[in-house]
């Protein structure tokens, strides 16, 4: 599950982490625009001391415009899994992606969930991030990284 499409790092150090065992990867995708409020992102922001970007936040692509823009996050992250050897396929997230998260989970017999995210640090202090909650719902481990650089 990520917010963003890949970096080259992150597609390395996630295609690495099980060394020569062969690997499938489903990956989720909610826009960062469609995900907690406005408010919540800059205080992350803040917190990771990119006060440009906490001043930056309304700019952030919400509604259909967020959509458009997780599209193209998408392909790019399922060109560069695949580029690298790996099997992917995926699917944008619109809504209750804790649901859809655990109905993947089911459908494809996961064996783990990996939560690929910017850090969150109000969301994480409450256990309210994407990893927290996917612990209690979806039957498998779930390892929680963040992502190695900006997109």
């Amino acid at each position: 599950m990520i917010e963003k499409a890949l970096t080259s790092a992150d597609v390395e150090f996630v295609t690495t982490l099980h060394g020569d065992e062969e690997v499938a990867f489903h990956v989720l995708l909610q826009p960062r625009g469609e995900q907690a409020d406005r408010l919540l992102r800059a205080i992350d922001d803040i917190a990771l001391g990119e006060l440009d970007e906490a001043v930056r936040e309304g700019e952030t692509p919400e509604g259909e415009e967020a959509l458009s823009t997780g599209e193209r996050a998408l392909e790019v992250s399922l060109t560069a899994l695949r580029t690298a050897g790996a099997e992917a396929g995926g699917r944008l997230l619109e809504d209750h992606p804790l649901d859809a998260l655990r109905a993947v989970v089911d459908e494809v017999g996961a064996d783990e969930v990996i939560v690929l995210t910017d850090p969150h640090y109000v969301e994480e202090f409450f256990h309210r991030d994407w990893a927290s909650r996917a612990r209690h719902r979806v039957g498998v481990p779930v390892l929680k990284l963040f992502s190695h650089s900006k997109a």
